[in-house]
């Protein structure tokens, strides 16, 4: 427990946290019980934690991302009621934050190595383990996907525009996600477009429906890819609306707009030469390719070996710098970047939500310990885009400047014009509006 200890005397300077060991022994961090942190909000009172497992302590301290998760999973560590691992992590990482990030890493520079070691082998995404991560990450059953996304399936950072995030719907958010994408793109009706990484087929299907684009997705995913050409059939639209079970690097023909939504963090910082290759050959002269992506406001990075081996196996977040160096290299002119600063924060606050109100479902079609993974997963997740230095990228690429117009008026004027002609109905997303229409 020492180690820990010593970490934790460190760290909490704000609020109370209270640890009792799996003997029984009892330490208390932080001066004012009474305290809770404002960032955090919510559930006051000191923070309670149950070591269960005579390893736990000194597998957190030693492996601190992997080892917490872990302890979780495996319930040698408990948070006791009124609060959750979702407070847990919100408010170990706020206070670490205040005492500068580098206090939430207590690893040698040996050990720090050899994590950007392993993250850069776990990076190599040829074309038979990109598949196969693919489908670690997206062929869980529908089902789950179901329980916590909106009703659209968009498993990537929704756009809350309004300044009480609270107030805005996940569907409405992420309908505005859609219509502030589509606004960079400067599409026309007729044209052809590729979606690479095209998920469950909802931004492709949305730029046929508002445009009247022909638009090709492409996905590793078996029930991804299977689930598109369902909505696809459904929606009386497969003869416009493609979708296809094939790596991007085998796409072949000419494409006005190219779209990558969620795409980029898979394909491995050793393959962005590749990427950026192949889809300016993929593009037409005067066309334009629109990047959303998790990236870091800071320099490279690595992927934290619990994130790599739970959840996004091959993953890796890149910084700003690495995406525009690399396009420059093949061709490429940047027109525009947005940070997307807290926005993933409140999409994956309203993730963790829902994935607890439908906790028994999911441990139905799993077991505790893969609800519990989730659950951490979703909680640091948000805490690196609350707390850290994680942002969401919207990079505009482009082989001819003259593609776009002069100002970025046009985004503003085109996403306003999108989101009235595509309003999320209220009974979408208010159960007694959704059963009094039904």
């Amino acid at each position: 427990m020492w180690l820990l200890d010593k970490f934790l005397k460190k760290a909490i300077k704000h609020g109370q946290f209270i640890v009792t060991d799996h003997d029984g022994k009892e330490y208390t961090y932080g001066t004012d019980p009474g305290s809770y942190p404002e960032e955090i909000g919510g559930k006051p009172g000191p923070i309670r934690i149950r070591l269960t497992h005579p390893k736990a302590a000194k597998h957190i301290a030693r492996y601190p991302q992997l080892g917490a998760g872990e302890a979780y999973m495996w319930e040698w560590l408990v948070v006791e009621e009124p609060h959750d691992i979702r407070d847990m992590i919100l408010f170990v990482t706020m206070n670490a934050k205040r005492l500068g990030e580098e206090s939430l890493k207590p690893q040698t520079p040996l050990r720090k190595l050899g994590q950007k070691i392993i993250a850069a082998a776990d990076g190599i995404n040829l074309r038979a383990s990109a598949a196969k991560n693919a489908e670690h990450t997206y062929n869980l059953t529908r089902e789950l996907y179901e329980r916590f996304l909106d009703e659209d399936r968009q498993y990537t950072m929704a756009y809350y525009r309004e300044d009480d995030p609270a107030a805005t719907s996940l569907e409405q958010a992420q309908m505005d996600k859609k219509a502030h994408l589509a606004a960079k793109m400067c599409l026309k009706p007729g044209m052809k477009v590729l979606d690479i990484g095209c998920g469950w087929g909802g931004f492709a299907l949305y730029l046929h429906k508002m445009y009247g684009v022909e638009v090709t997705g492409v996905a590793l995913a078996k029930d991804q890819i299977a689930f598109c050409k369902e909505r696809a059939e459904a929606e009386g639209v497969a003869d416009k609306v493609q979708f296809h079970l094939m790596d991007y690097r085998d796409v072949e023909g000419e494409f006005d707009r190219i779209s990558s939504v969620g795409l980029l963090e898979h394909v491995g910082t050793i393959h962005y030469p590749q990427f950026f290759e192949h889809t300016h050959r993929l593009l037409k002269p005067g066309g334009i390719m629109i990047s959303h992506c998790c990236g870091r406001a800071g320099p490279p990075g690595f992927t934290d070996a619990w994130t790599r081996k739970y959840i996004f196996p091959g993953g890796y977040i890149p910084a700003l710098s690495e995406l525009v160096s690399q396009s420059e290299r093949y061709g490429w002119q940047v027109m525009d970047v947005e940070a997307m600063r807290f926005h993933y924060s409140y999409t994956l606050e309203e993730w963790y939500k829902r994935t607890v109100m439908h906790r028994e479902e999911i441990t139905a079609m799993y077991d505790e310990t893969f609800y519990r993974m989730w659950l951490f997963y979703l909680a640091g997740a948000e805490q690196s885009f609350r707390n850290g230095t994680m942002v969401n990228w919207q990079i505009q690429y482009v082989k001819d400047r003259a593609a776009v117009p002069m100002t970025r008026e046009y985004m503003v004027e085109e996403s306003a014009r999108l989101r009235e002609k595509g309003e999320v109905p209220k009974w979408r997303f208010d159960p007694e509006l959704k059963e009094a229409a039904e």
